[in-house]
């Protein structure tokens, strides 16, 4: 998560704060931060990489679009905290 800070896209397994920090790219919306993969499999990892790489490749304004929304997200732990907190008065008042 640092690297996305300086650029760096990410490609994923999708579990626990990754699947929450890294947006799946979808080239038909322009949207997304990095590419997930589900399971831990070779298959899956190369299918992901490949479609990273030739993103890079192909479409490089799209790439460096998914490095630009990476940068500019607030990965802090302020931000994160005030979140949990922010849940937790949610939970407390839910009675």
């Amino acid at each position: 998560l640092y690297a996305m800070r300086y650029g760096t896209v990410p490609v994923v397994h999708a579990v626990g704060g990754l699947r929450e920090t890294v947006m799946p790219y979808d080239p038909y919306k322009d949207t997304g931060t990095g590419w997930h993969f589900q399971e831990a499999v070779t298959g899956q990892f190369i299918d992901c990489m490949g479609n990273a790489l030739k993103t890079y490749r192909e479409n490089r304004d799209s790439f460096g679009r998914i490095q630009e929304r990476g940068m500019q997200q607030d990965l802090s732990w302020e931000l994160a905290a005030q979140k949990y907190e922010d849940k937790l008065i949610e939970a407390k008042y839910s009675w």
